[in-house]
C-alpha cells in the first residue's frame, strides 16, 4: 500500500500527535509503545484514524 505522495507527513496519530509510519496494512503510531504505538487499519487504500477502531500492536 502507497500513500498519495505528501499525505504520510500530514498525518499524526489521533491519540497522541506523534508522526505515523506506514506498513503494508496499517500505518503505526511512532510514539514509545508505552506512550501509544496504536496500529491503525488502512481500508481499500484509506487510513482509518479512528481510536476506536486502532489496535495495539504485538
Amino acid at each position: 500500500m502507497a500513500l498519495e505522495a505528501g499525505l504520510l507527513e500530514i498525518l499524526a496519530c489521533p491519540a497522541c500527535h506523534a508522526p505515523l509510519k506506514e506498513t503494508e496494512t496499517e500505518l503505526i503510531c511512532t510514539a514509545d509503545a508505552k506512550e501509544c504505538g496504536l496500529a491503525y487499519p488502512v481500508r481499500d487504500g484509506i487510513p482509518v484514524l479512528l481510536v476506536d477502531e486502532a489496535r495495539r500492536p504485538a
